[in-house]
């Protein structure tokens, strides 16, 4: 990756700030140059990881799946950029050997808390399905049984003899008309500090963002071929099917989730209401 000096924060801070954020392809226009920045700590892994990272203090701030939001009381949502789509996503899919109709039970990847949850939605919501949730290794590939996949692997290792397929980007936009967030820079609760200005990092991390979209080819080359994604595809993905931006729909489209998601049961209720920083 090539730095590019975007305003580093060390001169602003009295000490380094500490980001968690998403390990997976989608996840590297976000963090461009955050790596070379002398006022900031990076750190990577699955999104189901990063709760802990805030709340163990590992983190000061994550990439957080927004579904956990839920999950920990008092965090504070950044304004700035996130993992969604507003459409098909290519890398969260429902795969079937039989009709998803049929679902009986659902093996999950339990890398994404929120995609665990979004299938949830979509199933009972589209189908009227409340299927048991068991995780991908205790999967026994008996018919009714549907696979939930996420991340790098739905491109670079995709099932075999699954015809029945479902994105769950398109789906929950066919169901609500609403664009889907899947994670979101999130502040631990006693990040208010006078040495932190979270406007400033949000400022930060949305000119990160417009790097990283300017270096779109040195990411597919860097990270994308290497981990066996097409390189036309992973072009695509980024540029076509993931959107990162955080405006009102997005905002609307994340209530609505944790509203759906606390009607099944699947979050605590009553549900949090959406604090940003």
């Amino acid at each position: 990756m090539t730095w590019v000096n975007m305003d580093p924060l060390l001169p602003r801070y009295a000490r380094i700030l500490r980001l968690s954020s998403v390990a997976f392809f989608n996840a590297t226009p976000l963090v461009w140059g955050l790596d070379h920045d002398p006022g900031i700590s990076l750190r990577f892994g699955v999104p189901s990881a990063l709760l802990g990272d805030l709340r163990s203090g590992q983190a000061d701030v994550a990439l957080l799946p927004v579904i956990d939001y839920q999950r920990m009381p008092d965090l504070r949502l950044l304004r700035a950029t996130g993992i969604g789509c507003d459409g098909p996503t290519l890398t969260v899919r429902l795969f079937s050997r039989s009709p998803i109709a049929g679902t009986r039970v659902l093996a999950v990847d339990g890398d994404s808390h929120t995609s665990v949850a979004l299938a949830q939605i979509v199933l009972f919501k589209c189908f009227g399905l409340r299927p048991d949730v068991i995780s991908l290794d205790q999967r026994s590939d008996q018919p009714g049984e549907t696979l939930l996949l996420i991340g790098d692997k739905v491109v670079t290792d995709e099932p075999a003899g699954y015809p029945h397929q479902l994105d769950l980007g398109q789906a929950w936009k066919e169901l609500t008309g609403l664009p889907f967030v899947f994670a979101l820079w999130t502040a631990r609760p006693d990040v208010e500090l006078p040495d932190v200005d979270l406007n400033v990092l949000s400022e930060r991390l949305i000119a990160s963002l417009d790097a990283g979209l300017r270096h779109v080819e040195d990411l597919i080359v860097t990270h994308a071929v290497p981990r066996g994604w097409p390189a036309e595809t992973a072009r695509r993905y980024l540029t076509e099917h993931l959107k990162f931006t955080i405006g009102d729909p997005q905002v609307a489209a994340i209530s609505l989730f944790h509203e759906l998601a606390g009607e099944l049961g699947l979050i605590e209720t009553p549900v949090q209401k959406l604090r940003f920083a």
